[in-house]
């Protein structure tokens, strides 16, 4: 199983790595949504971290995207904007992706990786 970050801000995307990276997983960062796609899909054991905001192609584009695999990995939305900007963004997703909220924190990460099942 692989863990893939799709996040902008190289802060976020190294601090979520160096975190996965100690709980043992294998992990995967992308600068942008235009990056993870060059990259071989991932598969339904995979996890894959995206935030909403990305310079480009948004995150909600990239979630789905990833919906429509045959296999698609579990997703974790991450978003620092406010609740109803989230709720535009994630519009028609339906329940496919769980969100966390910036700023990330271990236990807020934990507690996620729980919701999925990891």
């Amino acid at each position: 199983m692989t863990v893939h970050i799709v996040e902008d801000d190289p802060g976020v995307s190294d601090s979520l790595a160096v975190l996965l990276d100690n709980l043992g997983f294998e992990v995967v960062c992308h600068a942008d949504a235009e990056d993870f796609f060059r990259a071989a899909p991932p598969s339904g054991r995979d996890v894959v971290f995206v935030d909403l905001i990305l310079p480009g192609i948004s995150g909600a584009e990239v979630i789905r995207w990833l919906a429509k695999l045959d296999d698609p990995p579990r997703i974790v939305a991450m978003s620092g904007q406010s609740q109803a900007t989230i709720d535009l963004q994630m519009r028609g997703l339906g329940p496919k992706a769980h969100v966390i909220r910036k700023p990330l924190n271990h236990a807020a990460i934990s507690a996620q990786l729980s919701a999925i099942r990891i």
